[in-house]
């Protein structure tokens, strides 16, 4: 059988404005060939012009007479160079038509490196060898590793990382509470309070660093966020829900269950401005919670650490089953993690 050794063209119409993603100033004709080992592609053109689904028309010669053929093109990208981009043909089996795959950048999460490709600094490494591995420390030991972890010249926040066994998608293995720390997290604690009427002299009285009322809500909707906490009374709760959306995901949205929604103002600054910590599970169960500064004493650090561990323990949601500490981990902002012994943090608790 004899093969068409010319070329075939396929000539398009105008399209319709609202059907191109993209108007382009090429000529509307586009030249399909015979792939081969040095050109493999089916298009004569360097460009792939991408139209918004197109019914395209295409005739070619043979020797039993004239085959027609409808051929389906899906719009996935704007104008692309095939040279450039990741593009994947596919051939049709019946037609032998090419579709143009572009694959789109990762962005977030999917964009970063994987665990085995990561790179980390000389300091790391260096201090990454003070500890092993996979043992588990008990908790005076691991204290003083993690003192000797903290080698960068800012003075790092120490922090808690606690493995639960519940699935805070089942309300009644949500956990959300407050600590308060004896020995204070070592910040300065930046407390804002949305209030009216007599709380409003109040609330300045006690010590906040801003108060306001319905001024200060239309502040925040304008990007204002210069404060670590928002307490608000219970009256201006309907006043703050419209800042949900903002709030929420910086975790400020005033709560009762984080003692941020009260009406002791007063008490309320006291215990955040002395080191009180709002936290609460992630979704997959693991609580982090910072609990003082790499300068603190190794005691001072110890104190805050078992009011931290008190605290989860006896905020236990009412749906945990089984065995409710997974893992417990203890780390500076910029080092490596050190493993608990999970007996010996509970015991040394409760001792």
């Amino acid at each position: 059988m004899a093969s068409a050794a010319a070329p075939s063209t396929l000539n398009l119409p105008p399209p319709h404005s609202q059907d191109l993603h993209r108007i382009s100033t090429a000529p509307s004709s586009l030249c399909f060939r015979k792939p081969t080992k040095e050109n493999p592609f089916l298009f004569s053109s360097t460009k792939t012009f991408f139209f918004y689904p197109l019914v395209l028309q295409c005739s070619r010669a043979s020797d039993n007479g004239r085959l027609s053929k409808s051929l389906v093109a899906a719009a996935l990208a704007t104008e692309a160079d095939l040279a450039e981009e990741g593009v994947e043909q596919q051939q049709d089996d019946g037609g032998g038509v090419a579709v143009a795959v572009v694959t789109k950048p990762k962005k977030g999460k999917a964009a970063l490196l994987l665990k085995r490709d990561r790179t980390r600094s000389k300091r790391f490494l260096e201090i990454q060898k003070l500890r092993e591995n996979k043992q588990e420390y008990d908790l005076k030991t691991a204290i003083s590793l993690l003192k000797q972890t903290a080698s960068t010249k800012f003075v790092e926040t120490v922090e808690a990382h606690f493995r639960l066994n519940i699935d805070p998608k089942y309300n009644d293995q949500q956990l959300r509470a407050t600590v308060n720390l004896p020995k204070g997290t070592g910040q300065t604690v930046k407390v804002a309070v949305l209030t009216q009427g007599e709380k409003f002299d109040e609330a300045k009285n006690a010590g906040a660093d801003i108060v306001g009322g319905e001024d200060l809500i239309e502040q925040i909707k304008g990007g204002f966020m210069d404060f670590d906490k928002l307490i608000a009374t219970p009256d201006m709760m309907p006043k703050v829900a419209s800042l949900g959306k903002i709030l929420g995901p910086r975790g400020l949205m005033p709560n009762p269950k984080a003692g941020t929604v009260t009406t002791n103002i007063p008490q309320a600054i006291e215990e955040f401005k002395k080191g009180k910590v709002e936290y609460r599970a992630d979704k997959t169960g693991i609580v982090h919670l910072p609990f003082g500064k790499a300068d603190f004493s190794e005691e001072d650090l110890m104190i805050n650490f078992l009011a931290a561990v008190k605290s989860v323990e006896t905020n236990k949601p009412s749906g945990a089953k089984g065995v409710y500490w997974k893992s417990a981990h203890i780390c500076s902002s910029m080092g490596p993690s050190i493993r608990l012994n999970i007996r010996d943090m509970l015991d040394y608790k409760s001792s």
